[in-house]
């Protein structure tokens, strides 16, 4: 039996009931899969029900404004993608009249959308002979073919392909693009897979050659960067017992770009509270008394390539601000889920 009918055979029996499978709409297999770059299943469902819930077509996400879309990807991460997902529903609206392309060259032109993207929609939605290449199928392919050239590098990223595209059942386009994903995300699993119970294990290399805990190889990742933020979380209470606080929106490329945080003070090393207390009065422009206490420990938030060290610096004020908004507004607003995470456990 072909490579390709034993993963639709097994696709047949053991894939998953998802909201999008099954779907060929191009607007919800595009969300899904944008929502689950970098995301697992399990995390990433309910944020795809809460989008087709809040923007059920392309014309409602692209008319949407952008602080509503960042508000509900909260807690995703890799915050890009939902700012490429309003740019890509814009362009689909405006330069295609609201209609998706059919064709990996067109598709590919859209915001956000890389070759896998491209090819996931092309062959889903409109059948397309288009191969997909995610990291499940990296892991499958490797480890069945027993291929040791790294496979985020340029001649691994090559070679995968052109595998990929040798081995796609035209026929049977979709279900077989779906199958080898689903295959690698819950058969071939990056550790413990299941290789006793596998429809492959007669031909597959890497098992043979007791590799499979070896392949896929990576080359290193890059290096871990340190950084240090210090947020000054001002509180003001007014007489009628209302309380006020910053938050300020972030600019520029960066991590985090267009959300919002409390004013920060970033350092090259971790700093302590007799720093702060020189700094803080000219940072708020403060003109009377104050006190300042730091909220528990250390934070260490774990990003892809940087490792956020973190204190948040509690200011009792009694100076007014600009600028400023009720605590009890703070939810409105779109912010890192390290900032989400304060807001939630701090007792204002």
């Amino acid at each position: 039996m072909l490579f390709s009918h034993k993963i639709l055979l097994w696709y047949s029996q053991n894939k998953r009931t998802l909201p999008w499978r099954g779907s060929i709409d191009p607007y919800k297999i595009w969300l899904s899969e944008i929502i689950l770059q970098q995301t697992k299943v399990a995390q990433g469902t309910p944020y795809y029900l809460k989008f087709v819930s809040s923007f059920p077509t392309v014309f409602d996400l692209a008319n949407a404004p952008q602080e509503k879309i960042l508000k509900l990807w909260q807690g995703l991460g890799y915050y890009s993608r939902a700012r490429n997902l309003h740019e890509a529903a814009k362009t689909v609206l405006l330069d295609y009249n609201g209609k998706f392309p059919e064709t990996y060259k067109e598709l590919i032109k859209l915001k956000g959308i890389g070759d896998y993207t491209a090819s996931a929609i092309a062959s889903i939605c409109f059948n397309a002979p288009e191969a997909v290449v995610d990291g499940n199928v990296y892991r499958v392919l490797s480890r069945y073919f027993g291929v040791d050239t790294p496979i985020n590098s340029t001649e691994g990223v090559a070679y995968f392909k052109d595998l990929a595209k040798q081995l796609i059942d035209r026929e049977r386009i979709r279900d077989y693009n779906q199958g080898i994903m689903e295959f690698g995300a819950m058969q071939c699993v990056p550790k413990n897979p299941k290789c006793k119970d596998c429809p492959l294990q007669g031909s597959c290399v890497a098992l043979k050659e007791n590799k499979v805990s070896v392949l896929p190889v990576k080359l290193k990742k890059t290096k871990i960067k340190k950084r240090y933020f210090n947020y000054i979380v001002p509180i003001r209470r007014d007489q009628k017992g209302e309380i006020y606080t910053i938050l300020k929106q972030r600019i520029g490329k960066g991590i985090w770009q267009d959300l919002w945080e409390f004013p920060l003070i970033e350092t090259e090393k971790e700093t302590f509270i007799e720093n702060m207390e020189e700094d803080i009065p000219n940072f708020l422009d403060l003109k009377s008394d104050f006190s300042i206490h730091i909220y528990k420990d250390t934070i260490v938030h774990k990003l892809s390539h940087q490792h956020l060290y973190t204190k948040f610096w509690i200011v009792e004020v009694e100076d007014e601000f600009n600028n400023t908004i009720k605590v009890c507004d703070l939810e409105k607003y779109a912010v890192p889920v390290l900032i989400a995470d304060f807001i939630k456990t701090f007792k204002f």
